[in-house]
């Protein structure tokens, strides 16, 4: 994937457990964790404002676009 989710990391720096972010939001604890291990396919832009809204981030605080991971972009090129 090309894409990472550092949710862990800014939880981290903000001193916050998961499952206080889920309170905070309103989002499941079950589907924050899929998103926090990567494992999420697509994100609401109504999630992703109020995840940045209760972490006082922006969203290329939580995404970051990995140019180092192209071998996915590849294999679906070739298939």
């Amino acid at each position: 994937m090309s894409i990472r989710v550092t949710l862990d990391r800014v939880l981290l720096d903000r001193r916050m457990s998961l499952t206080e972010l889920s309170e905070r939001v309103g989002v499941t604890l079950a589907n924050l964790s899929i998103l926090k291990t990567g494992k999420a396919k697509a994100i609401r832009f109504s999630t992703l404002e109020a995840l940045c809204r209760e972490l006082g981030c922006q969203p290329g605080d939580i995404l970051i676009f990995d140019t180092e991971d192209d071998g996915a972009a590849e294999r679906v090129a070739a298939e």
